[in-house]
């Protein structure tokens, strides 16, 4: 997939020493969870989408080969019960 999640460092930061978290550990924790995002395969929505759409033409495109198939094989199949009326018949 493409792209990461976008993480505001600054804010974190911030947001973790206005919970009483001293400025060392903010900063840590901060840069632990910036790692870990920024490493991640992170799916997008635009990924999604995309994926999405693959799949519903690849659905379409199966459709279409088993509505062939079965016209084939009921095709067959008549043919097999003319013959064999004309055979038995």
């Amino acid at each position: 997939m493409s792209g990461h999640a976008a993480f505001d460092t600054l804010a974190a930061v911030r947001n973790l020493q206005g919970a009483g978290m001293d400025s060392a550990q903010a900063e840590a924790v901060t840069e632990m969870v910036n790692e870990a995002v920024s490493t991640s395969d992170l799916a997008t929505k635009a990924d999604l989408a995309t994926l999405r759409a693959e799949l519903r033409a690849d659905l379409a495109a199966l459709e279409t080969r088993m509505t062939w198939r079965m016209f084939l094989v009921v095709g067959a199949l008549l043919a097999l019960a003319t013959a064999l009326e004309r055979l038995l018949g």
